[in-house]
């Protein structure tokens, strides 16, 4: 099954109960929310007192994704706000495994994510600890960068690697994509989409989200 995360980043933050509303009736799966320090990546966005303040009026899986300099300080604060999951990215941590121990003893899901630059064979030995792999498909830090198509052959490797070892994992794929380029995503092994500009800025998330959904199911992974 494809997932469909749009991120919060794009949402109108004047109406983020209504523009909520609409992307859980236009059929979203996940609600991304991008959390960045201004150190580990060079833009600030929002914290945990923004997630608590929108839980109680979503029903959608909270999939945060820490864009800072060593999360394990804040990992219950996110816990306490509402995450599902949390997702940190590999190049932030000192010590990955413990921060993803720390997140799973907690009974929260976990994800890893690797920056452009990051070969993909770094998170094979923290794959035990991972429920979600995430692999950036533009430069982490902001919004509205175009796709960059060489980072989906690190997908398609992981997506390999995962099923020879038959491994319960999802990739999730972020930056850049749109109904335009998603069947890209999944024929490459993506099952996790994250879009912010092509559902929250939409005339019509419902048919955005469907449009999207229609080019995954035509472009499925196939090995």
């Amino acid at each position: 099954m494809t997932y469909i995360a749009p991120s919060l980043l794009a949402a109108n933050f004047a109406n983020l109960t209504e523009d909520l509303r609409k992307i859980e009736e236009a059929g979203a799966n996940y609600l991304h929310l991008d959390i960045m320090d201004g150190v580990f990546v060079p833009n600030l966005s929002f914290g945990p007192c923004l997630i608590e303040s929108i839980r109680p009026v979503s029903k959608l899986y909270f999939d945060v994704h820490l864009m800072i300099v060593e999360p394990i300080r804040y990992i219950d604060n996110f816990i306490a706000a509402g995450a599902d999951s949390i997702t940190i990215h590999y190049e932030s941590c000192k010590n990955c495994r413990d921060v993803l121990q720390y997140i799973r003893d907690k009974e929260v899901r976990t994800g890893l994510a690797i920056s452009p630059d990051t070969p993909w064979d770094v998170i094979v030995p923290l794959l035990d600890l991972v429920d979600m792999v995430l692999v950036m498909t533009v430069h982490p830090g902001f919004g509205g960068q175009s796709l960059i198509y060489g980072s989906l052959d690190k997908v398609r490797e992981i997506r390999k690697y995962i099923d020879a070892h038959a491994l319960n994992i999802n990739i999730e794929v972020d930056g850049g994509i749109s109904e335009k380029n998603i069947g890209l995503a999944t024929s490459s092994g993506a099952n996790v989409i994250v879009a912010g500009s092509a559902i929250f800025k939409a005339p019509r998330p419902r048919q955005a989200i469907a449009l999207m959904r229609e080019a995954a199911e035509q472009n499925p992974y196939v090995g």
